[in-house]
């Protein structure tokens, strides 16, 4: 399932490629990015709030959402930091959509997407993200350093995804630094929060660690805390419900 996702990347890439050299220039004017690992590193259980339209799996979730009204809630819920899925042909999304929630929040704001270029991590900065998301499962493993080195240039945080055993063991001997273990198989889309559970001692000690996918409720949170992780990072719930501030609160509550 993520194939055909990767290949529609692929067939935007020339554009964005074509504008690095604009994208470093601007992002070279910009103040520097706010810190998105320290936001989830405080006492308490971190909460990444996401703003995403549809998925591959859940379709349609929340198509007419206001991202600047959704993320404006999000932060008076209490979230440590903001995801929002760029990614338009499958979910939806777009980078108006993370500029809109630059605008409208002071929290650090992951831009969620596939990155498979050094272009589209310059072109995250100059949108004002402040970290960008890297799927080990989309990387080859020169790649994958290749791509931690220009976020790391252009001042974003990198959060490493991992959801295999050999994944963490890849994302540990990268270095990374920030790694977010997804509870949803790629192959697959099925949701099972034991990923996280099994993969957690995979990790590297230092790392701060965030488990994705799957949480919906404060019993979920708590098994996510209770196995070690750092934060958790909640979508689908948070666009479905009537009232994501009080989810938030209840999220919040854990640990």
């Amino acid at each position: 399932m993520l194939d055909p996702i990767l290949a529609s990347v692929r067939r935007r890439l020339d554009d964005v490629v074509a504008a690095e050299g604009a994208l470093r220039a601007a992002v070279a004017e910009l103040p520097p990015a706010r810190d998105f690992a320290a936001a989830l590193s405080g006492p308490g259980l971190g909460l990444i709030a996401e703003f995403k339209r549809r998925s591959p799996s859940a379709g349609p979730i929340a198509e007419e959402a206001v991202v600047e009204d959704r993320v404006a809630v999000y932060e008076a819920g209490g979230a440590s930091a903001v995801s929002v899925l760029t990614e338009p042909d499958h979910f939806g999304g777009s980078l108006d959509d993370l500029r809109a929630a630059v605008s409208a929040s002071g929290l650090p704001v992951l831009r969620k997407d596939f990155v498979l270029h050094p272009a589209q991590i310059w072109e995250a900065r100059a949108a004002g993200a402040d970290a960008v998301l890297l799927i080990v499962a989309a990387l080859s493993d020169g790649e994958l350093e290749r791509l931690a080195g220009t976020a790391a240039a252009a001042g974003l945080a990198a959060l490493v995804e991992v959801h295999t055993e050999d994944e963490a063991r890849r994302a540990r001997d990268a270095g990374a630094a920030l790694v977010g273990v997804n509870n949803r198989d790629l192959a697959t889309f099925r949701v099972d929060l034991a990923a996280a559970e099994r993969l957690r001692a995979l990790l590297p000690v230092d790392a701060v660690t965030v488990a994705e996918s799957g949480v919906s409720d404060p019993a979920g949170a708590a098994r996510m805390a209770e196995a070690g992780y750092d934060a958790v990072l909640v979508g689908e719930a948070l666009m479905r419900t009537g009232d994501p501030g009080d989810l938030l609160q209840r999220l919040r509550g854990v640990r």
